[in-house]
């Protein structure tokens, strides 16, 4: 009995983690193959982009005085202030930026999209696609994967940018440093080296945001539990939320141990 409980659950997660990596393989061979619509990608980038632009804006501003707060009495106690934008722009540029923005783009479109493709399992619409001969790789998951990928990089820019803006305020306005040696300082330090490694992080983690949302409720049927109604559909989109929010924390380190 404790062998098949062990075994049980093992077995269940190495078909789970080959089911996943097959739906990717197959969503993007759809993305490169005809015919290409455009209509269905934009609408995927104004759900996912341009409906998150306010949320990003909003959050960028915070968490740029937010860092410039602390690195302000940080460096303050060592003499250091003149690093204040050098200190913020990094931060922003290689770590934080990418980061929240992926924790906020999971937390806003990851789970709605989870959810709402959890429902069209659940109420059996994607099996009617297969009957209408219509692909169903090709008309739900390929346009999201594109659009989030493109998406997650542009508003990654927003964020630092409003971030660097919001530092700007606290450490220029309210605590009087140099104008010049905040952003002399910025220009300085930052290196086209940094900005790649942000890019690339804002792209792996749209990536992943998405593959795993879409992969989560596509597959609602073959939960482990089987699970059903809205229960199943709100059990799955918590699950998406919480393993793309690890993912998203893990690929952080990797990326930065290859880039580094």
């Amino acid at each position: 009995m404790l062998q098949n409980t062990l075994i049980y659950p093992l077995i269940d997660t190495i078909r789970s983690i080959g089911r996943s990596g097959l739906f990717l393989l197959t969503g993007l061979w759809k993305i490169i193959t005809p015919p290409y619509k455009l209509f269905p990608i934009v609408k995927q980038l104004h759900f996912i982009g341009a409906r998150s632009l306010l949320v990003i804006v909003i959050s960028g501003i915070f968490v740029g005085m937010v860092v410039a707060l602390q690195f302000y009495d940080t460096l303050l106690r060592f003499g250091s202030v003149a690093l204040l934008g050098s200190a913020v722009g990094l931060s922003l540029i290689r770590e934080l930026g990418p980061v929240l923005t992926a924790l906020i783009i999971i937390g806003r479109a990851g789970s709605a999209i989870c959810a709402e493709i959890s429902i069209m399992r659940n109420e059996h619409q994607i099996d009617a696609l297969e009957c209408m001969a219509i692909d169903p790789f090709k008309y739900l998951i390929a346009p999201r994967l594109l659009a989030a990928m493109i998406a997650m990089p542009l508003l990654t820019t927003v964020f630092v940018s409003v971030g660097i803006f919001g530092g700007y305020f606290v450490g220029v306005i309210l605590f009087e440093v140099s104008p010049g040696s905040y952003l002399g300082g910025m220009y300085d330090s930052v290196l086209w080296r940094d900005i790649l490694m942000g890019g690339i992080k804002s792209f792996a983690f749209g990536f992943i945001m998405i593959w795993v949302a879409t992969s989560k409720g596509f597959y609602l049927h073959l939960a482990r539990g089987g699970h059903h109604g809205s229960e199943g559909v709100s059990r799955v989109t918590t699950d998406a939320v919480v393993l793309a929010s690890i993912s998203v924390l893990f690929a952080d380190y990797i990326l930065s141990a290859i880039i580094l």
